[in-house]
């Protein structure tokens, strides 16, 4: 079965499903008041440098300035001034300061790298990527390059020597995965489609004032489509029509040589059920997932990291203790690969495996992890095993974690995932009742409280209760709420 992209369109919201062998491997999600920015080109104007990061907040037209690093600009001095060589380019070396780069107030082109993700920003660079169906054209960046996916020598040389023969000047390529066996002519003919569109970017940013928009990539359908015909996309298979019209004279226009068949679902059962999609996508949210040989993996998400973490479970193993250990973790790098892909954890990602005292074992797990992960479209680094057998991930983040679009922050807990115990809300009401009862006098006061809370109190505490009453000579009445969560309560005078 050739990869497949299944899509449920349901109102306002559009779901996709990625599926290699009949599993899905990756998920995207897309609401009507989302804003997709990703790929977006703006001309901008510098609101406000910030030595002390080496960075600089660019006003694009949006609610909140994007943020810009001093090693992703790339500054074309055509747009500023007359020189006679208009392919002039002045490249930001790592280490120059911000303030000798840009100044408050400067104009210039940006593309948007990052979506909004959390607290962090939209992030933007000056390095201006335009991916077509065969090439990337890089305006202003002299670079010749080939998908790390073409992986016969002979193949890549070819390409590169046809890159550095079409290339204009001034211009860098990338040879795409779909690039591969195609002639100089298909890939010319990628190529003035794409340097028409530069022009545009270009003639409209000299006659447009910041902070403006300048290109509009694809809508995230078509777009997801365009990056994954690389991967052999057989099938697509969607259940609206005029979403199905839309992507059928998509196909036709810039992917017709490719045989790339879409489908439209009309049956009586939601398509995702049909693939055995909607399972999946329930399991996503979950932070434990079982291994087929009874160990499991727990995956935690923080704000700056995400940690996964490797547990032998109810897996006794037939052997010893490090023949156990090591098959837990050769099936756990499976499902590891599998679920950052599926839920595009991205960001720094730390894996704690069982560890290994051989260091054969460490290198056999590393090496899967490493082999695992080559699936992933998304640029990813693997950093060795340490010899408490934790592994540094980074994988490129381009757009929401899915489980962050699929979930919310608890509002009992607040996200932390934990609520405090019947004991902890306890005392905290004793408490607040014997500190009511000093500073006000009362014959009666009410306490509303959780039932939990309040059958807690009533059956561990009720001498407790009853000595408060005796001594400072007030009727305490509990009073269940069953709209109050566990450490919610309210002491009021009756």
């Amino acid at each position: 079965m050739g990869p497949e992209l299944i899509i449920n369109v349901t109102f306002n919201e559009i779901r996709m499903a990625f599926l290699e062998n009949s599993v899905p491997v990756e998920f995207f999600i897309e609401r009507k008041n989302d804003k997709n920015m990703v790929g977006n080109i703006f001309k901008g104007r510098v609101a406000r440098i910030v030595p002390g990061m080496d960075a600089a907040f660019v006003d694009i037209g949006l609610e909140k300035s994007a943020f810009l690093y001093v090693g992703d600009i790339m500054l074309d001095k055509a747009m500023y001034e007359e020189y006679e060589d208009a392919d002039l380019v002045f490249p930001v070396e790592m280490n120059e300061r911000i303030e000798g780069v840009l100044e408050e107030g400067q104009e210039l082109i940006v593309q948007v790298s990052r979506e909004p993700i959390g607290q962090k920003g939209t992030k933007v660079t000056s390095k201006i990527t335009l991916p077509g169906r065969l090439l990337v054209l890089m305006p202003a960046t002299q670079h010749i390059g080939v998908s790390r996916r073409i992986d016969q020598e002979d193949e890549r040389k070819r390409l590169a020597d046809m890159l550095k023969e079409i290339c204009p000047k001034g211009f860098g390529l990338i040879a795409r995965t779909a690039s591969e066996g195609k002639t100089t002519d298909e890939l010319s003919g990628d190529l003035n489609f794409l340097m028409r569109i530069w022009e545009n970017i270009h003639e409209k940013a000299k006659c447009t004032r910041a902070p403006s928009i300048l290109h509009q990539d694809l809508g995230l359908i078509l777009r997801v489509i365009r990056d994954l015909h690389s991967h052999n996309l057989k099938k697509i298979v969607i259940d609206d029509e005029s979403l199905f019209k839309k992507i059928e004279e998509f196909l036709k226009e810039f992917l017709p040589e490719e045989k790339c068949e879409a489908i439209y679902f009309n049956e009586k059962d939601p398509i995702f059920e049909a693939y055995g999609i909607e399972i999946d996508v329930a399991k996503l949210a979950q932070k434990k997932i079982w291994l087929k040989s009874g160990g499991y993996i727990v995956i935690d998400y923080t704000e700056a990291l995400t940690v996964i973490d490797v547990n032998t479970g109810r897996y006794l193993g037939k052997k010893g203790l490090e023949d156990t250990i090591l098959r837990t973790n050769l099936e756990a790098v499976k499902e590891i690969a599998y679920q950052i892909r599926l839920r595009n954890i991205g960001g720094i990602i730390v894996v704690d495996f069982i560890d290994m005292e051989k260091k054969e074992s460490r290198d056999m797990v590393f090496q899967a992890l490493m082999e695992a992960l080559k699936r992933d479209r998304i640029k990813t680094f693997v950093y060795p095993i340490s010899e408490i057998g934790l592994v540094q991930i980074t994988r490129k983040r381009t757009r929401h974690n899915i489980v962050n679009m699929l979930t919310e922050a608890c509002p009992n807990c607040d996200g932390s995932g934990y609520v405090k115990s019947r004991h902890t809300v306890c005392y905290e009401v004793l408490r607040e009742i014997r500190s009511f009862c000093r500073n006000e006098e009362v014959d009666s006061l009410n306490v509303y409280l959780s039932p939990e809370a309040a059958s807690f109190i009533y059956e561990e505490e009720k001498s407790s209760i009853e000595y408060i009453e005796n001594t400072l000579k007030t009727k305490v009445n509990l009073i269940a709420n069953p709209g109050f969560s566990i450490d919610r309560f309210q002491v009021v005078k009756a």
